[in-house]
């Protein structure tokens, strides 16, 4: 567990998932099973083993439009909620088979770079880490556009790291059926090597 730098894992959990229900999907892809969990619980298990703080990033509450839960409104509220921290590591909730060392290797980089962009491989992956040098321009983000604006001006000033993992679970995100089937023969396996397990992208 980090105790004198830690930033706080905004686990981004607002978003629709039309496209699981698109391609089949009963429930919503977070609530979706995937063995004994659902995939968000898969998610939250690697962030609370990771020892490191969290806010979950839940869906507006109060009649509002939901264009209101796009990524980067849901990353401006993250990170509102947790003005004091070191910094942020956005995470997607739709990322079960994430592994907390990655987390916390994030974690770890981001006390000395501006913002940390994991790879496995050549695919980039979450979750993407930001100093709070980019604090005021995360607060600003609308949308569903993300943060990559955001990553290409650190890139561009030098002060972007990318970080190598061996952790295919950064780049599986679940966005349908097929996915979430591919992850469930990936967790039953074991089967992680990056062949295998980044074929989709």
């Amino acid at each position: 567990m980090l105790q004198a730098f830690s930033p706080s894992i905004l686990v981004l959990a607002a978003g629709h998932g039309r496209r699981f229900a698109q391609s089949g999907g009963t429930t919503h892809k977070l609530d979706a099973m995937l063995g004994d969990v659902t995939v968000l619980d898969h998610v939250l298990r690697s962030v609370v083993a990771s020892g490191l703080p969290y806010h979950v990033v839940r869906p507006v509450a109060d009649g509002s439009p939901p264009e209101r839960d796009g990524m980067g409104d849901s990353i401006a509220r993250g990170v509102a909620a947790t003005a004091d921290a070191d910094g942020w590591l956005i995470l997607p909730g739709d990322l079960p088979l994430v592994r907390a060392q990655s987390l916390v290797a994030v974690a770890q980089s981001l006390a000395t770079h501006a913002v940390v962009v994991p790879q496995c491989g050549d695919h980039h992956g979450h979750p993407v880490g930001f100093a709070r040098i980019c604090r005021e321009a995360l607060l600003k983000l609308q949308g569903d556009t993300g943060a990559s604006a955001i990553v290409r001006s650190h890139r561009q000033a030098g002060t972007a790291h990318s970080l190598q993992l061996d952790d295919p679970g950064i780049a599986i995100d679940i966005d349908t059926c097929e996915d979430l089937a591919r992850a469930q023969a990936l967790l039953a396996s074991g089967d992680f090597g990056q062949e295998a397990s980044l074929g989709k992208r």
